[in-house]
């Protein structure tokens, strides 16, 4: 079996490779109803206040102001380790998704498929993919990895090479099944899976507080962790008669990683998935360390009247969250999955003081499958971003108390 392809990532000594790739992306006009309201009252999971339409921060002394240009529709600041929710605004409100459902594709797929598995794609497995989508050139007839597919998810966000893992993991409608109980399991209640790849579709929808909780636990897993943080990679070209199969480069969506298209990058991102639709808008969850704590934020749909906006808004909140754990009274909290909750644990995000700080790991896989013999050796992802080795969020545990936060290394990475 061929070793697998080497991926390009993310060092802090390292400058960024530049690849001329154009991605094709669905249309990013506004949506329709730009002047809806969020409902006055949505779900509660995670805390009272975060049930609640509108900006909820608990700006005590000390706590410094929020940024002045956030126009997400719904945001979302928490601590990765802890759960603590430090700020949100309409935390709940049902919003279509756009390509952050990927996260949960991935999340309930990716440990089912080995990596160095080879596969012959069909003209039926893309033949359903939407016009329009975002796509990373996988072709009928021709062999890729799974690696290769998951390389083509992450970073060129390829509905193909969604639709062709789907089918490895028998069929489109199995896998909206396998992640709608998925997303079930984590708690992840605002979300509605209709087309895996999060192509626009009536009723699919997901919130501010689900992508998180989403990303949240697809950084427990290990690949997981590597392709969301991969900046660029080789992808298989066409393989011709008589001739070695060519290969072209593919760089990472995540303008926050690499700073492309005007955006500098933020020291210290390590992931996630950004999304953009015609009825979705932009929307964008990221994961970034600084000093030894990890947050994530997830900004959905801002007005788009700034250039880059959710990765704008993104960065200012993570400046804004930052600078504000130690000292903001969190208003709510991300909850763990329902298989993690003790007996005695309140599922809808009040765990009990005595509770054990650890649960079982989510449905559907665990710690990712580890690397496939005899490649990869060159994968590695933007969590090195000091030359340390930071293992965000490492193991398959979920924190139930708060006071025992997830095992992490800091690396101290800033922006600048």
């Amino acid at each position: 079996m061929p070793a697998l392809r080497k991926t390009t990532v993310l060092v802090a000594s390292t400058a960024l490779l530049t690849l001329s790739a154009a991605f094709p992306a669905v249309a990013a006009e506004k949506p329709d109803d730009d002047k809806a309201k969020p409902p006055g009252k949505t779900s509660e999971i995670g805390g009272a206040r975060l049930g609640q339409a509108g900006t909820q921060v608990n700006a005590g002394p000390g706590v410094p102001k929020l940024p002045e240009k956030l126009t997400g529709r719904s945001w979302i600041v928490a601590d990765a380790e802890s759960g603590d929710v430090l700020a949100a605004h309409n935390a709940h409100w049902k919003l279509p998704p756009a390509s952050t459902m990927k996260m949960l594709f991935a999340d309930t797929v990716l440990p089912r498929l080995p990596k160095d598995e080879e596969h012959l794609v069909t003209d039926e497995e893309l033949a359903g993919v939407g016009a329009g989508s975002s796509l990373v050139g996988v072709k009928e007839d021709q062999t890729y990895t799974v690696h290769d597919l998951w390389l083509g998810v992450f970073l060129s966000s390829g509905n193909d090479a969604v639709h062709v893992l789907s089918a490895m993991n028998d069929g489109i409608d199995k896998t909206v099944a396998d992640m709608n109980a998925h997303a079930e399991e984590l708690q992840a209640l605002d979300t509605h899976v209709v087309s895996p790849d999060g192509y626009d579709a009536k009723g699919q929808l997901s919130s501010a507080y689900d992508l998180t909780l989403i990303a949240r636990s697809g950084m427990q897993k290990k690949d997981f962790r590597e392709y969301c943080a991969t900046v660029s990679a080789e992808f298989p070209g066409e393989k011709k008669k008589g001739k070695k199969r060519e290969h072209f480069g593919i760089q990472n969506t995540n303008r926050l990683l690499t700073g492309a298209y005007g955006m500098e990058r933020y020291e210290g991102i390590a992931g996630v998935k950004n999304g953009n639709t015609t009825n979705a808008g932009a929307t964008f969850t990221g994961v970034a360390e600084r000093d030894g704590r990890v947050l994530l934020v997830t900004v959905m749909n801002p007005d788009g009247k700034e250039s880059n906006a959710v990765y704008q808004e993104t960065a200012r909140l993570f400046d804004w969250g930052f600078e504000a754990a130690e000292k903001a009274e969190p208003v709510g909290t991300l909850v763990p999955p329902v298989s993690a909750v003790p007996a005695t644990g309140d599922a809808s995000g009040a765990p009990d003081e005595g509770a054990a700080g650890a649960g079982p790991a989510p449905a559907g896989g665990g710690e990712a499958q580890a690397a496939a013999p005899g490649g990869s050796d060159g994968v590695g992802t933007a969590l090195a971003v000091a030359g340390g080795s930071l293992v965000l969020l490492g193991g398959a545990v979920y924190v139930v108390n708060r006071r025992r936060p997830l095992p992490g290394q800091g690396t101290g990475s800033r922006r600048r």
